[in-house]
């Protein structure tokens, strides 16, 4: 079955970097696009970045272009968001994301941006 599971969340300071990993696995990851959502407290979830399933083609939500990288490795079925710059408002979990015929999400992995 397909699963997706995050990895590299924490608490880090403003300005600061942190990249994130999603381990794909149960379906042919090349063959797929991927993206990464957050979902900050009290909001919506929205989408972060996603990236085509060559990797040749990104797209990036307005607030996180500049200081967010997806990019993704299809020989260790793995998609990353390195991201920087951090704000506090980047405080949210991150959610690893693919249909693959039906819509499948990670379990989420927090990050949390604070002094």
């Amino acid at each position: 079955q397909v699963q997706l599971v995050e990895s590299g969340g924490g608490l880090v300071q403003p300005g600061g970097s942190l990249r994130l990993s999603c381990a794909a696995s149960g379906f042919t990851f090349s063959s797929y696009a991927m993206s990464w959502y957050r979902q900050a407290p009290g909001k919506a979830r929205e989408l972060v970045a996603a990236i085509t399933s060559a990797g040749n083609s990104r797209n990036y939500a307005d607030s996180m272009k500049g200081r967010f990288t997806i990019s993704r490795d299809n020989a260790k079925n793995t998609v990353y968001l390195q991201m920087k710059s951090l704000k506090p408002e980047d405080t949210a979990v991150y959610y690893c994301y693919t249909v693959v015929g039906v819509a499948y999400w990670g379990q989420g992995t927090q990050v949390t941006v604070s002094p």
